[in-house]
Formats: C-alpha cells, sequence, structure tokens
C-alpha cells in the first residue's frame, strides 16, 4: 500500500470509523440502479494563511474542511450529492440520492476495489507543521520592512503567507481507488509606491507544492520585497500606452496566461461537446502557427497545477493539445470523455468535496523555441513588450480575449525603450496563435501562486511560456500612434 493511501485511509476512513469493506458496500448502493460509472469523493483540507498591513500582522486564519461527495452519472446527467459529515448514514444517504437520476433496476454490484498508485509528486508531509508558526509573523514583518527599506516612496505594503494539507481518496463503481496528499504552500507581497499625487504598485509571490522551509530560503524576502519596488518604480516612470495594431513580444512565464485564457479554455472537452468552443470540430485542423506546440501536463513535480492523480482517480499525464499548430487533442473528464468517445486524460478537477469535476486545465505551457530572447526583441522595428498582466477576460465561443499589462514597455528599433501604462491586448485566441511567428528558447513557468476559475470553482494551476513575438495584435492605450 502507497504512503498516500496509507495517511488518506487513516484520515478519511479510519478516524471516522469506516473501513474499505464499507466502501464497498456504498459503491454498490450507488450502482443499484443502472448507471453510467458513479465515484465517491473524500477530501480532508487543513488550511493556514498570515497576512500583512501596514506594518502589522493584521489576520491569522486556521481551517479544516472535511467531507464526501457521491456522484452517478447517466449519458449526460448527474446525480450529485455531498455531505460535511462524513459517517456510515451520511454516506448511504448521499448514494441513495445521487443514484436517483437512474429509475431502471440493475442491481450490478461495485466491482472490487483495487489500489491503484503511482510515485507522487510532491511530499506528503503538512506544511503547516514543518515551520514554526511565529517564524511565519516574522518572516512577513522583516518583508515590510525590506520594502520599505529599498525605496522611500514605498507608503503602504500588503504581503500574506498561506498554506493547505489536502488528503483526499476516491473510490469508483469500476473497483479503482486512489489517493493523493497534496501540500501546497505562497508567498506575496504588494508595494504601493508614491511620487507627487501619483501612486502604483509593484508585486511579487513564490509558492508550490511543497513546504514552507523549501519556499523561505535565507534570500526569499530580499528577491520578493526588490522585486515589488522595481515593479511598482517601472510603473511610476511608464508613460501612455499607444493605442494601434502593432508587433507584440509577451515575456516568459506569467505572460503564458493569455495562452491559458484565450487557447487553454477552448480546448477543455465540455466546450467542444456542446459546441461552445472556438475549437470545435477542428482536430487534426492547422489552428496556430507551426511554431505553436501546447502542452497540458499533470505530472509536473512540485507545481501547484500537478496531481498525482485527477480528481475523478485517473492519473494525470503529459497531454499535446497543439503540436506544430495542429490540434491534436481535448482535455477531457471521464464523462465528456465518454460522450465524445474519448479517453479521460487526467482532467477531471474540482474544487472541493461539494463541487462536481469539470475538465480543467493542470500546468499549461507553450513548448519553448530556438529563438533567443534579443534576436526576438531585435527583429521588431515599433511595437510592445508586455512582460506581466494584471487580468483580463475571454468569450469561449468566439475565442476573443482582452488582456490589462501590468508591465509594459516600447519596442523602437529592435530596443526595449520606456515603460508605459494602461496597455490592454485585444484579439482573437485562434486567430492569435496564427500570427506567433518566433518562439524563444527560454521556457519559465509562473511563480507558483496561478489559480483559475470554471463555473464557480478556483483551481490551482500552472502556466508556462518562453518568449513569443506575435506579429500583429491590437493594443489598446491612451495615446495615439504617430
Amino acid at each position: 500500500m502507497s504512503e498516500s493511501l496509507k495517511i488518506a485511509k487513516k484520515a478519511l476512513l479510519e478516524d471516522a470509523g469506516l473501513d474499505e469493506a464499507f466502501l464497498g458496500r456504498a459503491l454498490s448502493t450507488l450502482s443499484a440502479r443502472h448507471i453510467d460509472f458513479g465515484d465517491l469523493f473524500f477530501e480532508r483540507t487543513v488550511y493556514e494563511g498570515f497576512a500583512l498591513e501596514e506594518g502589522i500582522v493584521k489576520g491569522a486564519s486556521y481551517e479544516i474542511e472535511r467531507g464526501v461527495g457521491v456522484r452517478a452519472v447517466v449519458g449526460e446527467k448527474t446525480g450529485f450529492a455531498y455531505s460535511d459529515v462524513i459517517d456510515e448514514k451520511s454516506v448511504e444517504d448521499a448514494c441513495k440520492a445521487a443514484r436517483c437520476i437512474s429509475q431502471g433496476q440493475n442491481c450490478e454490484k461495485a466491482q472490487i476495489l483495487t489500489e491503484r498508485s503511482l510515485k507522487p509528486l510532491y511530499v506528503s508531509d503538512n506544511p503547516m507543521d514543518s515551520f514554526p508558526r511565529a517564524q511565519k509573523a516574522v518572516i512577513l514583518e522583516a518583508l515590510d520592512k525590506t520594502c520599505r527599506s529599498l525605496d522611500p516612496r514605498v507608503v503602504q505594503v500588503m504581503a500574506s503567507l498561506n498554506g493547505s494539507h489536502s488528503v483526499t481518496l476516491v473510490a469508483r463503481t469500476d473497483g479503482v481507488l486512489t489517493a493523493d496528499v497534496k501540500p501546497t504552500v505562497q508567498i506575496s507581497v504588494t508595494v504601493i509606491m508614491q511620487q507627487g499625487q501619483r501612486r502604483e504598485y509593484g508585486s511579487a509571490s513564490n509558492g508550490g507544492a511543497f513546504l514552507f522551509e523549501d519556499l523561505i530560503h535565507t534570500d526569499t524576502v530580499s528577491k520578493l520585497a526588490r522585486e515589488a519596488v522595481r515593479m511598482a518604480a517601472v510603473n511610476l516612470e511608464a508613460v501612455e500606452a499607444p493605442a494601434g495594431t502593432m508587433p507584440v513580444v509577451l515575456g516568459a512565464g506569467w505572460p503564458g496566461v493569455l495562452v491559458h485564457e484565450a487557447v487553454g479554455h477552448g480546448l477543455e472537452g465540455d466546450f467542444n461537446r456542446t459546441g461552445s468552443s472556438a475549437f470545435t470540430g477542428k482536430l487534426g485542423q492547422k489552428v496556430a502557427s507551426e511554431a505553436c506546440t501546447v502542452i497540458d501536463d499533470g505530472t509536473l513535480p512540485r507545481r501547484r497545477g500537478s496531481m498525482t492523480f485527477d480528481d475523478e482517480g485517473t492519473p494525470t499525464a503529459h497531454n499535446v493539445l497543439i503540436e506544430k499548430g495542429v490540434l491534436k487533442g481535448y482535455m477531457q473528464d471521464r464523462q465528456n470523455a465518454m460522450l465524445m468517445g474519448m479517453r479521460p486524460t487526467g482532467n477531471g478537477r474540482r474544487e472541493s468535496y461539494s463541487s462536481l469535476p469539470l475538465p480543467r486545465m493542470t500546468n499549461t505551457y507553450l513548448m519553448p523555441g530556438n529563438f533567443e530572447r534579443e534576436e526576438i526583441i531585435s527583429s521588431v522595428k515599433k511595437g510592445l513588450y508586455a512582460v506581466n498582466f494584471a487580468g483580463g477576460q475571454v468569450d469561449i465561443t468566439s475565442g476573443r480575449f482582452v488582456f490589462s499589462a501590468s508591465e509594459a514597455y516600447l519596442i523602437e528599433n529592435g530596443k526595449i525603450t520606456v515603460p508605459v501604462k494602461g496597455a490592454t491586448l485585444i484579439g482573437n485566441g485562434p486567430e492569435t496563435m496564427q500570427v506567433v511567428s518566433m518562439v524563444g528558447n527560454d521556457l519559465e513557468f509562473d511563480k507558483g501562486i496561478g489559480a483559475c476559475g470554471k463555473a464557480g470553482q478556483s483551481v490551482p494551476v500552472g502556466i508556462g511560456l518562453p518568449t513569443v513575438k506575435v506579429d500583429a495584435l491590437t493594443v489598446g492605450g491612451t495615446a495615439v500612434e504617430a
């Protein structure tokens, strides 16, 4: 038995007076009427967070969530029930409620449970126990002092330090039993800097699926403070962004959120099954330039978006979505894969035991190319270099997107010149991917705090991008292009 299964059985079954034999009985209750498949999803998650503002740790929280979600699937229909109490009666009642979508009698017993285990992608230790609580407050106070010492124009510092430890157990009517034990930690800082009447902000963060001692090294505070202050100082010097259609160079790392939103969501199975994605019906067709290969990979070690198994008990995988511009596949959960005659890809994800699984991204990135960053920038006579984004929105059906750049610069005659503010990128996901002409060799991932929202659920994700040149993109700004 794997270490994850031992921990999950202890935390989710034995502590509630349950055992594996009870799981078999509950699954038989769930499948007593005809269903295509069903599952029980047990979860226990511990959260801890600290927040600093105005030089004082003003907030601290500690929370434990525990419960079970029961699902029965018949075609496009789903029966779902959940309970925040884990005991025999609550689980049995949830099974009876979930199976009500089926009126036919089948009376088949669920298959005998078989444990499935894989090498975990992260340690199973609880991060809250790996670092003294008092020291966490000291770290935030040091971050505040360091930021203020770097520049007298800093007038406000807001910082947070958070951790969680999640234990999940999935028991399925087809006999699969899996478990996952995952720690996550993150630290963030935002500074507000004032010069005269003008105020601007800068931020920095770090995190991942590991422990606090792996996050908070000797130079962590210094690096985060310097980056946040640097960004705020750049924004204080920024001029109004130009408006018009121009080449745009996306920086490595977090700017991959544009690919995540404008392309990634459109490749999730449910949108394509219902015909609501701009990529529907285009498998095998060219949907991007040959420079583009897009991957979704839930198997990357220590990444927040990774999972040993997804929330349906399917192993995560290295999934090629677009290869050299050609659409190769969609991200699938079990239900949409069944309805589309495809295989699950390990992308069935849910926010918690009280949520239904949906096809979601894990770590989505554009594969690196052969160009140096300097080559890409020098190829642009006049354009924009977008290094960071503050947010955006996308219409899945049309593929239209709008993103706001939080850090951007003009490129003039192949050189990065002045910083600009107020730049928005406006375009269409599939059309934008067609005019990607240069892809750098400098793939970077986000700093480990990415989260993605869909249907009211938020899950941790990873985003990756090398430096990329988009030949033509509409830039919305306040300055008139000369």
